[in-house]
């Protein structure tokens, strides 16, 4: 780094972390104007802004219903990356997504009609992802829980692979002083190989000219322009150059002259990252990327339920896998059935339910879809006590007026999820592993939008 670089670093290293926070623009029809706390924007990302304090973010209901994520900033930068190099709808793959910041930032960007597969190896960080990826809600999201060995095997193919891979960690020191503990230079070494052999494997599910987006949480070089050369070099692929800004205080290659982006506290707001983008050799199709139709309507035709609680049900294929139903958008259909008989498939599309006898116990994921049509359920809207009472999976007493049978609960008009109303009792169908189990945040109001702004949807 040289001194000079090396002493800003060190110095902020030594202050506080930025927070900031990215809306969803799927939900709420939310601007970064209607923040309700002190911010600024994140340059590199439109939807993103830094908060000037840290609140309990837990407390707000919009949180839990997908209006906004909680992200580092550095890592909003793969907006930026995508809208400077995506213009067509893609299959996108993000092999290491967990918790899911990059994966729902570059599902926000990516040109409709793109279908974008979330995964994580490790069965616990999955989970995280899966709910983060349901709350977002959008209905082109396919998650899955394999490795990038299982990948290659699957013989599929994607125009664009983000691999935020494993690393030291250098990039969390100032978050995180287990991270301080746990490094070591043969750490350091061990991450450079396994990099190596996670891009090696994902490399075969790159089409000719698709993009590889590779990026780490880290400082040092050997984890990333010494690799990124090594993959370009050794694997078979071209450095691609983004367009930024000097204010942005984002500073290039520390080894060689290729085109990197490192984001260093002390120079950019936010904590440390790396990302560089290579093109693979060979010729891009120059055809929109699409998933065949192929026996999507015979499929259909064998299910006993049609799609139905969607705004445009006629725009999905529907598909039951291990008792659960879900909707995927029919040309998409021959993806998906690859990704069930090859992967470990999480959740695809939009779950829509669990069959339990003859009944369709509507799932989290359809009340919490972008896509949801309101009017196929009733709708009880909640106070925030309310809605944080149904998040901490306690039961609700709904009027009188509010019918039997399944009913979704709202607040503000943002779903959160659905009840069985027994009339004098309701059952919470919340998920109860994703449960807020804090009994005081009741008492720690926050909403990250104004609630005399009343309904955002």
């Amino acid at each position: 780094m040289g001194d000079p670089l090396y002493e800003r670093l060190m110095a902020g290293l030594a202050s506080d972390p930025s927070v900031s926070v990215r809306l969803n623009p799927f939900k709420g029809g939310l601007a970064i104007s209607d923040i309700s706390v002190g911010h600024t924007p994140v340059p590199w990302c439109a939807e993103g802004a830094y908060l000037d304090c840290r609140p309990n973010f837990t407390s707000d209901p919009l949180l839990h219903a997908g209006a906004y994520y909680v992200q580092d900033a550095s890592s909003m930068f793969v907006c930026h990356v995508l809208r400077q190099l995506v213009d067509r709808p893609v299959l996108m793959l993000d092999l290491c997504a967990a918790p899911g910041g990059k994966s729902t930032a570059a599902r926000a960007v990516l040109p409709q009609g793109s279908m974008l597969f979330a995964n994580e190896p490790m069965r616990q960080r999955a989970n995280v992802l899966d709910e983060n990826l349901q709350k977002f809600g959008h209905p082109d999201v396919v998650v899955t829980n394999s490795f990038p060995r299982e990948y290659r095997k699957s013989r599929m193919t994607f125009d664009v692979v983000l691999a935020d891979v494993p690393c030291s960690g250098e990039g969390m020191f100032r978050k995180d002083e287990g991270a301080v503990a746990d490094w070591s230079r043969r750490k350091v070494e061990e991450c450079a190989s396994l990099q190596r052999d996670i891009v090696s494997d994902v490399w075969h599910c790159l089409c000719p000219g698709g993009l590889l987006i590779y990026s780490t949480c880290t400082f040092n070089a050997d984890e990333n322009e010494r690799n990124a050369m090594w993959i370009a070099e050794n694997l078979g692929g071209d450095f691609v150059s983004i367009p930024i800004e000097d204010e942005w205080g984002i500073t290039g290659a520390m080894v060689g002259e290729q085109p990197c982006y490192r984001f260093l506290p002390g120079l950019t707001r936010g904590e440390g990252l790396f990302m560089t983008v290579i093109r693979k050799h060979g010729e891009a199709s120059s055809k929109p990327r699409k998933g065949r139709d192929k026996g999507a309507e015979r499929k259909k035709a064998r299910t006993a339920l049609a799609c139905s609680g969607l705004t445009d049900n006629d725009a999905y294929t529907v598909m039951e896998h291990e008792g659960r139903v879900f909707a995927v958008r029919k040309e998409w259909a021959d993806s998906v059935t690859a990704a069930l008989r090859t992967l470990n498939v999480m959740t695809v599309g939009v779950t829509l339910g669990t069959r339990r006898g003859k009944d369709l116990v509507p799932a989290e994921s359809l009340a919490l879809s972008a896509q949801i049509d309101k009017a196929a359920y009733h709708w009880a809207e909640v106070s925030r006590d309310d809605a944080l009472r149904y998040l901490r999976r306690e039961a609700l007493t709904l009027g009188a007026d509010v019918p039997t049978g399944y009913v979704g609960v709202c607040h503000r008009g943002l779903p959160l999820g659905f009840v069985k109303n027994m009339g004098c009792r309701s059952n919470n169908l919340y998920p109860a592993e994703w449960r807020i189990r804090s009994s005081h945040v009741a008492e720690q109001k926050f909403s990250l939008v104004d609630e005399a702004r009343g309904a955002l949807c």
